[in-house]
């Protein structure tokens, strides 16, 4: 029974699933909003540089919230792990603000979602998880995927900013793999506390090599850029949090759609056929591992009880 219903009201007709979405279409509003950002900003800032602001703003964010008990925030068992995924995702973060900069929204995000497609392999590596031939076959149809996309007759080819975005996706999986390990005796807080102040660390010496003071505007749109980042990570946490991984999954590929709509709106791109098929692909292979998963933990559970 909901709070509304106890309290003598009418049921909530909004289930947590549908709340849970709403949570993973603001992280694609306020993810598309900050690449927006990347890309218009892209001309005056290197990705380095715009990786330090940004990270410079969320560990401002931060710091009201550690202030009280700052010893428990960065209390870390594991400090090896957490320099090792904060350091892949700095670096993944550098090279996706490339892609972002260099390529049209759409083909950006577009190779983006390979990032789930990377984890399969990762997983088995480095985790030692057993995978069956279904998340193999979908693996591989989603780097299909990939090729379509990068084929000479579509608008996308194998050059640096396309590497960047595929590295970059291999990247943030691995810190995605090391997110499994160090959440076993870690909060979330805490690993989010090291990933920002490590950022903020890492991303220096590079963004040194092009360092340029931003005037009041550039400034107010690089801390913007900051907030969305961050309000995008919350909101796709909160997401997960409170729907089924499997059912509000797919809202997180509004951000392609969005992509779309913004470089045509404001960078007058349109996105290849070719991008919009193999996207499609890759969409639906990460789809269906994501619905595998999600029916495996849940027979175990099931088997457990």
């Amino acid at each position: 029974m909901t709070a509304a219903a106890e309290a003598g009201g009418k049921p909530s007709a909004l289930t947590p699933n549908l709340v849970g979405a709403g949570w993973m279409l603001a992280s694609a509003v306020c993810f598309t909003a900050m690449t927006t950002l990347i890309k218009y900003l892209g001309a005056g800032y290197s990705p380095a540089l715009q990786t330090f602001y940004r990270q410079l703003a969320g560990v401002i964010l931060l710091l009201p919230l550690i202030a009280p008990d700052w010893r428990r925030a960065f209390y870390a068992t594991r400090p090896g792990i957490l320099l090792f995924r904060s350091a892949a995702g700095i670096a993944a973060t550098i090279l996706s603000f490339y892609a972002y900069q260099q390529l049209p929204l759409a083909d950006a995000n577009a190779l983006s979602f390979t990032r789930a497609l990377w984890i399969t392999p990762l997983a088995f590596f480095t985790l030692g998880e057993k995978l069956g031939p279904m998340r193999i076959g979908a693996t591989l149809v989603g780097f299909l995927g990939v090729l379509v996309m990068l084929a000479p007759s579509g608008h996308m080819r194998l050059g640096l900013a396309e590497f960047s975005a595929l590295a970059s996706a291999f990247l943030f999986a691995l810190a995605i793999a090391g997110m499994k390990v160090v959440t076993r005796d870690h909060s979330p807080f805490t690993i989010l506390v090291w990933a920002a102040f490590l950022g903020l660390a890492f991303s220096l010496p590079p963004a040194l090599f092009s360092w340029r003071w931003p005037g009041i505007k550039d400034l107010m749109l690089l801390a913007a850029m900051g907030v969305l980042g961050v309000g995008s990570q919350a909101a796709y946490i909160k997401g997960m949090q409170i729907g089924d991984a499997a059912a509000i999954a797919p809202v997180d590929y509004t951000r392609l759609v969005f992509a779309v709509g913004t470089g045509f709106v404001l960078f007058h791109e349109v996105p290849g056929m070719r991008t919009l098929v193999g996207a499609a692909v890759v969409i639906g292979a990460t789809l269906l591992i994501t619905w595998r998963e999600h029916h495996v933990a849940r027979r175990a559970i099931l088997q457990s009880v």
